[in-house]
Formats: structure tokens, C-alpha cells, sequence
């Protein structure tokens, strides 16, 4: 989450640290299993005759398998996957009979856990009262059938309005007008397939004012009941059910016309009267239904809908029946919402929605930077043509007088660099079309999340289990060394990782730690951009705009593919204002640095003086929402900032963990201080500080880590714990650093494992929005369909393969786009700011014409 482009972030407070992190070497790029050579080293040390030769062939045969599973290869293996997982997906959405996302939610899904519904392929959306209302404004429903269609008709209507109760007589009409909206929703009593119902379809066919909007009809365990089951009443009621369904296709050429099949009984809890109505019989009739109303499903563009998913629903919860015969109010529940996601997804269009939701319109910006990426396509593909003849022509050859060879010229470097830029920019456009099928287009399928305590546990502790095994010796024992900070962002980004994908949100315990989690990230980001600025004092512009390109590059871009406001992925825009807002403290005058400073306490005095301000206008913002909306809700800010039409989002990201960035700060002025008076023992294997300090600073820090915990752990209400969060969370960061960094060992080790993910988790926090996660967060992408394991397995390799790529291609066009000579910069910048002007205007201009 946090950007691995600025050293200063997870970089070691020490004067020899690099201005600017360099790109990782083919070399690093190995994944974590080459990890285990130090350990392997380490072993062989103390080992003797055939334990030393096991480890030496355990050493040889660990590098002739990282010669071949690096992550070049491991890239394209991912390639090949999505390719494949693409065609296939694409062929079964082509010539599948049903393979539409309204027929699986009308007819297909399964029990997560004991209530939720989760319908095969797609996300059905939970709606609210004022969602459903909105939805059904000057709608006519009606709902034909017996005492079974009647608890579909109630279960809808408490969607509409939570206050209806169950009342009127059992075998009649029973009208529901609400002449706000308006909207009328109407039971038939017609608890046979005969010419009564017959009569009233027609009726409708012929007045179009009288004509329902939505038509739900079903009824046959009266028939069953009144005839004992018979043969001819069978029979009967397919040559009935043939009759009308000719009524309903014509109603269902202007009307969302559905039939509901039969729901199983428990025969045990039927009363005499009712114990002819078996399962056999309710199957046979279903069967006839389906037989009848899909002989003509593919000659009618408007066809009859059926309803079978409450029928699976039923045949697990129907043991709850109170008679054997009626739906639990659970599953009458789950009916109703199918039937709601059936007819309001396509006009509120929900994002966590994904059954019956139209593809989204694709914007101008959109189709704009698709024609930027193949033009850059079609530029790289000629360049490499032109570069490839060329060299043909000109190839080097040996100077016959002095033996050298001819030098590059200068257009042929620039034309190599221009090819090296291209390329890096078509392959951003290949992933880009990744993101685009996964998260905008129905080729691949979605699923809600569940969470259970085992989903998000059981992973913790696998990953947990792995970063230890993979323990590695830091290069220095000092205080949050590079290596010990990658590793904090790595294990931090995975379990937040884990923690979204398992939808441990709604576990309030988890959700407090792991916005401690988040906190602990902005912590980093005043630490290491403080630490940088203190010790370098370089406040140039060239270092500012590799930090914020670094930082926004992919978001931007996804800003523009994906359609999504800068602020939907929040975490950049935090650490990007904070990077602003520590830049400007500091950069301001005076500029106050270790060197400037030099022991003198008046300068470090001048120092806490700047960051008292800084306290003072994050209290003052904090206490004046008024105010702190007025400030970011004016043009073009607001425009980065803002969320739904408003900077509430923001506001509530920020004031979270407003303190977070200035505790990081303040840990590392003292940090440096001690640092610089030499207070601390650095050394590998050495105690911080002197023997009883530790050990009472220990005592102390693993108190106030499991007393937070404790308090974590009784929180009940969010908002409430969220109010104490900004003043708490620095106690279990500081407690894990103090426990991580006193004792000399702990110091001197860190997991490569841990490490690996750390380097690139920006880019993994931003690309489970749409590649791991789906419909932005909201569910679960399905690669693998049936098979949850190996969908994980699968979607995560891919993910991670991703991550990476798109590190590696922000930092070489870093060094491309972002000039160290300050007039090409200004430049820049300023073609930049025009450029983004422009998309401001397109993006208004469109907005108006809709």
C-alpha cells in the first residue's frame, strides 16, 4: 500500500541512502523460493560428512530450479492463463445455451454459510427501502396464485415498506397502493391453472392502462390436493398451462412476465388433508410447467422467465416450515430479493449487483486512451521494424585499421530509448485490457463475499507460517532498516489482502486491527519522507515529481480505464496529500535539516515549532467539517477529492488517521536525535538500549500491544471505536516497533517473503480492486468457476504477476517521463497540468450531455 518509489518511505534513516530507489535488477526478481540459500549456507556450516553433501545437493538443486522459475517465467506462464481463461470464458459466453447472468440468478445458486443466497456466477445485491421505492415509481405488479405466490407477495412488499403486515382473508385479493410514488402491487387468488386465471391474462392483453408492469404467477399444489394427486388432473393442468402460456407469451412482449415453479414440501409436517401433495407429484408438475413454457423460449425475444432458484433455496431450509407446506421467512426472503435483482439492476445499475446488470456505457475518455494505447501499439510494432532493418544494414563491423568497432549514433540511442518507452507503455496497455474484461466487461464471473472466521484465519496463518520460513540476515541491525520496513509492508499489505477477500469487515475485532494496519502505513510514509528530508535536505522539484509519479502513475491510469474518480482508490490520494503536506512543512522557510541544525537545539526548537503548526491545522480541520468541505470542494480540487458528487469520502478517510503521518514524524525526529547523540546501540545481536531498559521497555510494549488488542477485540459499534482510533492506534505501533527492534536478534533478521510483497504493495493494493477482488471491491473474481481453491490459487498467481509487471513499468517510465533538468520538467509539468485540464473538460462536457 505504501509506494516502494520514495527511499525515504521504507528506507533506514541513514546518510548513505540513495536520492532515488532504483528499479529491481533481473537478479531480485526471483520469487521468494531462491530465499532459502542463506539458510541453506548457515546449515552446511555446522553439518558434517553425508549432511553436508544433502545440503549441497539440496543448494544445487534449489538454483537449477530458480534458473528456470523466476518471475520472468512465472510472468509468462500468467500470460498464458489469462489468455486461455479468456478464450474459454469468451467461447462458453458465445454458444451457451443459458449463459446470461439473469438466468442465473432466476435459476441456479447455493447456501453460503446458513442465510445468504449466492446465485451462480453474479452478486446479487441486498436492497434497501428507499432503493426498491425508487426503483418501482409508477410500477403496477401483480402476483397470480394460491397461499405459496401469497408469501412471495409479502417478502416483496416488506422490501417496499418494512411496517406491511400479513393480514386479509387467506382466499382473496389483497390490493397495496402507496400514491406517493406511485405504486400499485396487487394479489390474485387463483389457486389453480384454470379459465378464471386465463380469463383475467387476457383482460390484460387487451387494455394496455390495466396492463401490469410485472406479472408473477405460479399455482398447482391445489390441483394436487383437490384431484388426491390423480393422473388426470395432471393432464388437465398441461393442457390449461398450454392454454394460458399462450396469454403469457403476449403479456411478456411489454411486461417482465415469471413463473414460479413449484417449491418442495416436508411431508412429515403435512396435515392429512395434504398428504397427497408429495414431492413426486410437485415434481411431475414442474416438470410439465418447464416442458410447456420452453417450447418456444428461443423463437420469442421477450420470453417467459421461470423461477426455480427459490425452489434449491427451499429444498435446504423447507425442514423449517411451521406445516410442511409454506416457505420459512428466510427463504420467502431470498425469493423476493431475486425478484427485486431480476427487475431493478438494469435501471439503479448497483455495482455489487452483478445479475441482470447491462454492461456500462463506454465513456469518451475511455475510448480516447484505448486509441492512445493502440496508437502506441502501432508505433512500437513499426519502430521495431525500422530498428530491426537498420541494424541489418548497418550492422557493426570491425574497423580494419584499429580493430574497433563503430559507436551507436545518438539516433539510434534515442530511437532504442523511444522503442524501450513504447514498450512499456503496450504492455500497460495490455494489462489495462486485463482490467477492463475483469471488472467491466461479463465475460468473466463474479461472486459475493462470505465472511467466516476460518476464511480469513486459516490464510493468516499459512502466510505467517511462510514468512517466517524464509528468514533471511539484514544487510545493517539499525532501527527499521530497509529490509525490516519492506517486510512490515509486505505482511501488512497481505493480511489486509486477505481481510478484503474474505469480507472480514464485518467482524469488528478484525476490522479495528486492521485499521491499525492502514495507520501504521501513513506512520511509514511520515517517517520515511520526514527521515529523507532531514538527513538529505533535498527539496528539489525533481525528487518531488518522482515520488508523485510514482505514487499516482497507475491510479491515474486506471482513473481513465476504468472510469472511477481519483478518490474511489483512497489510499493514494492519502498518501499523496500527506507527502505534500510534509513537503511543504519542511521545504518552507527556514528549511531546517540535520546539517543546518548541527546539535543546535534552537534549530530543533524551530523544528517542533513547525510541526506543533501543523498540529494545530489538522485539529482545526478536524473539528470544522464545514470547513474542511469548503476548502476541498473548490475547483479543480475538488475534482481529486471528491466522491459521489461530494468530499464525504474524503473527509472521512482523513480524519481517520490524521494523526498517523505526524506520529511517524515525531518518532523519527527522536529516533534521529538519539540516533545522533549515539544513544542507541545498533549493532547486530546488541540490545538497543542498555540491558534494563530493554527488558522494562519490552514488558512495557507487550502490555500496550495486548491491551489494545483486548480493547480491539470488545469494540461493539464502529463508529464509536472509530472515534478513539486516531489517539489509540500509535500505541500498538509503537509497542510492535519497540518489540521488533530492541531485542538484537530481532533486529538483525528479516523475512525475504515479507520483504518481496513489500516492494511492490502499491501496486497490489491497487490492483485488487479490479483484478483479484470484482464489481470494485465488492466481490470475488471467478477465473475458476466450481472450484473456490483453484480459483484463488489461479486469480492470486495472475494478481501477483501483475503487481509486478506494472512496478517494473512504472519505474522505467519514471525515469523517462521525469527529467532531472528543471526547464525540461517545468515543461512537462505544464503540458501535464493542460493535459489534465483537458480531461476535466471532456469529463464535464460529457456528464452534460447526458
Amino acid at each position: 500500500m505504501i509506494e516502494q518509489a520514495a527511499p525515504a518511505l521504507g528506507a533506514a534513516p541513514s546518510s548513505t541512502d540513495a536520492p532515488d530507489a532504483a528499479p529491481p535488477s533481473a537478479d531480485s526478481s526471483v520469487l521468494p523460493l531462491r530465499y532459502c540459500s542463506s539458510a541453506a549456507a548457515r546449515l552446511s556450516d555446522c553439518c558434517h560428512g553425508g549432511a553436508k553433501m544433502a545440503v549441497l545437493a539440496y543448494s544445487l538443486g534449489k538454483r537449477e530450479i530458480n534458473q528456470h522459475f523466476s518471475i520472468k517465467n512465472a510472468k509468462l506462464l500468467a500470460l498464458v492463463a489469462v489468455v486461455l481463461l479468456t478464450a474459454l470464458h469468451s467461447v462458453r459466453l458465445y454458444y451457451g445455451a443459458d449463459d446470461d447472468t439473469c438466468n442465473w440468478l432466476l435459476s441456479s445458486g447455493r447456501f453460503l454459510g446458513e442465510s445468504v443466497w449466492q446465485p451462480y456466477g453474479c452478486m446479487m445485491h441486498k436492497y434497501k427501502r428507499s432503493e426498491a421505492r425508487n426503483c418501482l415509481v409508477d410500477k403496477r405488479i401483480a402476483f397470480i396464485g394460491d397461499s405459496r405466490i401469497r408469501q412471495h407477495f409479502f417478502s416483496y412488499l416488506k422490501i417496499i415498506d418494512s411496517e406491511v403486515k400479513e393480514e386479509g382473508n387467506k382466499h382473496e385479493n389483497i390490493p397495496f397502493e402507496d400514491r406517493s410514488l406511485p405504486l400499485k402491487v396487487d394479489f390474485l387468488w387463483n389457486a389453480e391453472v384454470n379459465n378464471s386465471m386465463k380469463e383475467k391474462l387476457i383482460s390484460w392483453t387487451e387494455s394496455s392502462s390495466l396492463k401490469p408492469h410485472i406479472i408473477v404467477v405460479g399455482a398447482a399444489t391445489w390441483s394436487i390436493k383437490l384431484h388426491n394427486g390423480s393422473a388426470e388432473a395432471l393432464n388437465q393442468y398441461k393442457t390449461n398451462l398450454s392454454s394460458i402460456a399462450r396469454v403469457l407469451e403476449k403479456l411478456a412482449d411489454y411486461s417482465d412476465v415469471y413463473w414460479v415453479l413449484q417449491d418442495p414440501v416436508y411431508e412429515d409436517l403435512l396435515n392429512e388433508n395434504r398428504k397427497m401433495i408429495t414431492n413426486e407429484q410437485i415434481d411431475s408438475y414442474n416438470d410439465a410447467a418447464l416442458t410447456i413454457l420452453n417450447k418456444s423460449k428461443w423463437k420469442l425475444k421477450a420470453k417467459i422467465k421461470i423461477l426455480s432458484a427459490s425452489r434449491l433455496a427451499a429444498k435446504e431450509t423447507i425442514h423449517e416450515s411451521t406445516d410442511g407446506l409454506h416457505l420459512p421467512d428466510s427463504t420467502r426472503d431470498i425469493s423476493a430479493m431475486i425478484l427485486m435483482n431480476s427487475v431493478c439492476n438494469k435501471i439503479l445499475k448497483p455495482i455489487d449487483g452483478s445479475c441482470c446488470l447491462p454492461k456500462p456505457s463506454v465513456t469518451l475518455i475511455q475510448k480516447l486512451t484505448f486509441c492512445f494505447f493502440v496508437l502506441s501499439l502501432s508505433a512500437y510494432l513499426v519502430l521495431s521494424f525500422a530498428c530491426r532493418t537498420n541494424h541489418r544494414k548497418s550492422k557493426s563491423v570491425a574497423d580494419v585499421e584499429n580493430g574497433e568497432e563503430k559507436k551507436p549514433t545518438t539516433a539510434n540511442s534515442s530511437a532504442v530509448n523511444l522503442k524501450t518507452s513504447l514498450q512499456s507503455v503496450c504492455k500497460l496497455g495490455l494489462i489495462m485490457a486485463y482490467f477492463f474484461l475483469c471488472d467491466r466487461e461479463n465475460i468473466f464471473m463474479k461472486e459475493q463475499k462470505f465472511y467466516t472466521h476460518s476464511t480469513f484465519f486459516i490464510p493468516l496463518i499459512y502466510i505467517l507460517v511462510l514468512g517466517v520460513f524464509y528468514t533471511e540476515n539484514c544487510k545493517e541491525a539499525k532501527m527499521l532498516n530497509r529490509e525490516q520496513t519492506d517486510e512490515w509492508k509486505g505482511w501488512m499489505q497481505l493480511v489486509i489482502l486477505i481481510y478484503h477477500i474474505s469480507g472480514a469487515s464485518a467482524f469488528i475485532p478484525v476490522y479495528m486491527h486492521v485499521r491499525v494496519l492502514v495507520a501504521a502505513y501513513l506512520f511509514q510514509t511520515g517517517y520515511g519522507h520526514f527521515s529523507f528530508f532531514w538527513l538529505k535536505g533535498d527539496f528539489g522539484l525533481y525528487r518531488v515529481c518522482q515520488v508523485l509519479f510514482r505514487l499516482n502513475f497507475l491510479v491515474v491510469v486506471l482513473c481513465l480505464v476504468m472510469d472511477r474518480p481519483y478518490q474511489f482508490y483512497y489510499f493514494v490520494p492519502l498518501v499523496t496529500f500527506w507527502f505534500v503536506v510534509i513537503y511543504a512543512t519542511l521545504a518552507v522557510y527556514p528549511q531546517i535539516t540535520q546539517k543546518i541544525a548541527n546539535g543546535n537545539v534552537w534549530w530543533h526548537l524551530a523544528l517542533l515549532l513547525k510541526l506543533f503548526f501543523l498540529l494545530l491545522c489538522i485539529w482545526f480541520l478536524a473539528h470544522s467539517q464545514s470547513g474542511f468541505e469548503n476548502i476541498f470542494s473548490i475547483w479543480p480540487i475538488s475534482k481529486l477529492f471528491e466522491m459521489d458528487a461530494n468530499v464525504h469520502e474524503w473527509w472521512f478517510r482523513w480524519k481517520l488517521d490524521r494523526f498517523a503521518v505526524l506520529h511517524g514524524i515525531f518518532f523519527a525526529f527522536l529516533y534521529l536525535v538519539l540516533q545522533k547523540c549515539q544513544a542507541l546501540s545498533e549493532g547486530k545481536g546488541e540490545p538497543l538500549l542498555s540491558f534494563r531498559i530493554s527488558n522494562c521497555l519490552l514488558f512495557i510494549s507487550v502490555v500496550s500491544f495486548l491491551t489494545y488488542s483486548i480493547w480491539a477485540s470488545s469494540c461493539k459499534n464502529k463508529t464509536e471505536c472509530n472515534e478513539l482510533h486516531p489517539y489509540v492506534s500509535v500505541v500498538q505501533i509503537l509497542a510492535f516497533i519497540l518489540i521488533r527492534n530492541i531485542p538484537g536478534y530481532a533486529r538483525s533478521v528479516y523475512s525475504s517473503f515479507f520483504a518481496w510483497f513489500g516492494k511492490i504493495s502499491l501496486e497490489l493494493f491497487i490492483c485488487q480492486y479490479h483484478i483479484w477482488l470484482a464489481a470494485d471491491t465488492k466481490g470475488i473474481l471467478l477465473l475458476v468457476p466450481g472450484s473456490p481453491m483453484l480459483n484463488i490459487i489461479i486469480s492470486t498467481f495472475i494478481f501477483v504477476c501483475v503487481a509486478h509487471e506494472i512496478s517494473q513499468i512504472t519505474n522505467d517510465l519514471a525515469q523517462v517521463i521525469i527529467p532531472k533538468d528543471n526547464s525540461a520538467l517545468l515543461k512537462r509539468l505544464c503540458f501535464l497540468a493542460a493535459f489534465l485540464l483537458a480531461l476535466l473538460w471532456l469529463s464535464n462536457w460529457e456528464k452534460a450531455q447526458l
